[in-house]
């Protein structure tokens, strides 16, 4: 399938950002949000990420100025009814979603693929209100989109093969590193293995055998240096399938396998301390702090990218 035109539905953190990177390759990137003062933060949000890329060189000033013109922001729904791409990024809510693949098929070409941002609501159950569900699939960005390379493609029982691989060869020609989920599992595959650090790093933390600073620099410095190369299988090789075959057959019966919410999560989750976007969570994010640690975050995704990959 040939895509010429792009609607990205939902101007949030994740909306814009995708909408960003999609105009870097494409002449006619839509932004829709019902809401104008969204659209209006959006905006105010590409400009800034754009500037900051040009200040650091990894942009031309030419090349951002076609990037900002290549997007247009709307609250009209017209901007559907000739795209050949939505990738929709609203609430992760269900209802809502259905509400929208219910009236925007309705509204798009018969050959529009229309794709998810969704991080776990279930593929197959999307589809139920999408008409023509062959033409449906998950394409799961990572925070912070413009940063990550990763992009899960996620194929439902009804996807066809075209569908999948339009939506991997585009993510190829945005430069990002696409996978495809062959089966639709919830989490996909990115967050089981993300939760399931968690819940080992939480339990670990929670037992008294390590500081949630440790757990972290653990990770950092350790086992996130040598993924950021390797992949889990790839580490295994290197460091012997026969050394972690016997680790295995002691330490696997000892690992965390709860089904509950980590207490530590809980424990955070009822006090309203969400992390960044409260002020508070398992670090201090009050006054400036979370805009300095946002700020340093990029910054080392921004270097370690430039590193692995350019």
């Amino acid at each position: 399938m040939n895509i010429q035109s792009i609607v990205v539905a939902g101007a949030g953190t994740m909306g814009s950002s995708m909408a960003q990177i999609f105009a870097g390759y494409y002449d006619n990137v839509v932004i829709y949000n019902h809401r104008e003062v969204t659209l209006n933060k959006a905006k105010q949000r590409i400009q800034d990420n754009v500037q900051t890329l040009v200040q650091v060189g990894t942009m031309t000033q030419t090349q951002a100025q076609r990037l900002l013109g290549a997007l247009s922001y709307t609250t009209e729904w017209d901007c559907f009814s000739s795209c050949d791409l939505v990738v929709e990024n609203l609430a992760e809510n269900l209802p809502i979603k259905q509400a929208f693949y219910e009236k925007i098929s309705q509204v798009v070409k018969p050959s529009t693929i229309i794709a998810t941002n969704t991080s776990g609501l279930s593929i197959n159950i999307l589809a139920q209100s999408v008409r023509g569900a062959h033409r449906f699939i998950g394409m799961h960005w990572f925070n912070p989109p413009h940063l990550i390379p990763l992009i899960e493609i996620i194929k439902g029982d009804a996807t066809d093969d075209n569908t999948a691989q339009t939506i991997y060869d585009l993510s190829l020609k945005i430069n990002k590193k696409p996978v495809v989920v062959h089966r639709d599992v919830p989490g996909f595959v990115a967050n089981r293995l993300q939760f399931a650090v968690l819940r080992e790093a939480l339990d670990l933390v929670q037992s008294g055998v390590i500081s949630k600073e440790g757990i972290d620099d653990v990770m950092k410095y350790g086992l996130g240096f040598r993924y950021a190369c390797l992949g889990p299988l790839e580490v295994s090789d290197f460091g012997g399938l026969d050394t972690f075959y016997h680790i295995s057959s002691y330490l696997m019966k000892d690992l965390c396998n709860s089904g509950d919410v980590p207490e530590l999560m809980k424990q955070h989750y009822d006090a309203g301390e969400y992390g960044v976007k409260s002020g508070a969570g398992f670090y201090d994010y009050s006054g400036d702090k979370a805009q300095q640690a946002t700020k340093e975050r990029d910054e080392k995704f921004l270097k370690l990218y430039h590193a692995l990959y350019e």
